[in-house]
């Protein structure tokens, strides 16, 4: 069906559901996985969908990159990944890094793209992430965590999540993201600053959600409604959180998902 050779499925992946649901492959942010960054809805979306996921170098199972990572790579991948299981034509979720590579794999792969749910996402590195990412990378690179964590921290949780914490559950929040960082997390960093789709977004066919965190401290709204105003026909909606909703609203960001798929089923 697809115009282009896919590669054979090597990254680690996630599969879950009944195989009855219309097929959904999801694409993780940066310096995360596929669990890190989709793990409280999980369930919830294999309820409704034959779930995918493919965690990118340097994540989960699948092993570090020695070399720098593209974009196209992790967009074929995750479509072989869901062609292997099954899915001849599937919606897709990408959240931040994984904004890119879902809008990437649709533009490659449009025949087997049926939706495209776009989170707390880019379309290019305006002047903030052109600050911001570099010097992600070099504390990843520098091997101190508990910096990069309170780093991540400062600039993931929205304000609201972030005031309402007491001085232990800070604590607590800084020690989780200081654990769950993933190894490779330099070379995400490094290709977000690197990813550009925006010659890619006016030639998107599937349709459209752009999810906008309006407290996000990482990502400019800005570039959310950029996303929206230039794939055709896409419908932007906004959830009050910093970068991190399936942390802050879990459930109310699994919803905007399922409905918006619910009425662009296969």
């Amino acid at each position: 069906m697809s115009a282009r050779t896919l590669p054979e499925a090597t990254f680690a992946r996630t599969v879950l559901g009944s195989g009855s649901g219309s097929g959904l492959a999801l694409a993780h942010g940066a310096g995360s996985s596929v669990g890190g960054t989709y793990g409280p809805i999980l369930e919830g979306l294999a309820a409704r969908h034959t779930v995918v996921g493919v965690d990118y170098p340097g994540s989960g199972d699948t092993p570090r990159s020695t070399t720098p990572l593209s974009l196209d790579d992790l967009a074929d991948q995750l479509v072989a990944a869901a062609v292997t299981e099954g899915l001849d034509t599937f919606a897709l979720s990408g959240y931040s890094l994984g904004g890119p590579v879902a809008i990437r794999a649709a533009a490659r792969h449009p025949e087997r793209v049926t939706a495209l749910v776009l989170t707390a996402t880019f379309p290019y590195r305006d002047n903030h992430l052109a600050l911001a990412l570099p010097l992600w990378r070099k504390l990843a690179e520098s091997g101190d965590r508990e910096v990069l964590a309170e780093y991540l921290t400062m600039m993931a949780v929205g304000a609201d999540a972030l005031e309402a914490m007491s001085a232990e559950q800070l604590q607590q929040a800084i020690g989780f993201t200081a654990a769950s960082v993933a190894d490779g997390t330099p070379e995400h960093a490094e290709l977000a600053h690197r990813a550009d789709v925006r010659d890619d977004l006016p030639h998107i066919k599937a349709p459209t959600l752009v999810i906008s965190t309006t407290q996000d401290r990482f990502i400019s709204t800005r570039l959310h409604h950029q996303l929206a105003d230039t794939i055709p026909g896409a419908q932007l909606v906004e959830i009050h959180t910093g970068h991190l909703p399936m942390v802050e609203r879990p459930e109310e960001w699994q919803k905007l998902i399922t409905t918006f798929l619910a009425q662009h089923s296969a």
